[in-house]
């Protein structure tokens, strides 16, 4: 699991108190980063949610630009087929291989939010996300949310990921 991955997850877990299911293989060298489901409403909330960040300043946002399957499997391309909206769509969200494994665990169409956690987007993959019911998250506020939860709410973490983060913030926190 990515680190980014288990970051989302701890969010979903101590923040959004979400149950969670990480790293689901699918057929075809296919992978799930993570499933959540929110019981504590009348009607249990589903969510299919996958992760593509990167720092580097030439692919830290998610795009709209050409995506193309061809593109994906030249090495010099391939990083920046990563970044779009539609990589996300075709290979990850709406393919036949997923779609199958996540029906295993009651997640049917139309009954599931689909999520996009990246470092940031263009204003254009926003609005086409939207378009396409799906929800973009942005790493940089869901680590501040984390450090906020973990500074309200004193306890202790056996979790690698959430205890880092804690740690993390009670150090801001002294500066």
């Amino acid at each position: 699991m990515e680190t980014t991955e288990k970051i989302v997850e701890s969010y979903c877990r101590y923040v959004k108190e979400w149950f969670t299911i990480p790293n689901i293989k699918c057929q075809g060298q296919y992978e799930v980063d993570l499933l959540a489901v929110d019981t504590r409403t009348q009607s249990i909330q589903r969510y299919h949610i996958e992760c593509g960040v990167s720092i580097s300043s030439s692919y830290s946002k998610l795009t709209t630009k050409e995506f193309s399957t061809d593109f994906l499997k030249q090495r010099v391309k391939a990083a920046g087929q990563r970044r779009t909206l539609d990589y996300f769509i075709h290979r990850k969200f709406n393919i036949p291989e997923v779609l199958d494994k996540i029906k295993d665990y009651g997640f049917e169409s139309g009954n599931y939010k689909r999520i996009i956690v990246t470092w940031d987007a263009t204003a254009e993959a926003r609005i086409e996300a939207e378009k396409n019911d799906i929800v973009i998250w942005d790493l940089p506020n869901l680590l501040n949310e984390i450090a906020d939860e973990h500074l309200k709410h004193r306890r202790y973490f056996t979790d690698d990921t959430a205890r880092t983060i804690q740690l993390y913030a009670m150090a801001m926190k002294g500066r």
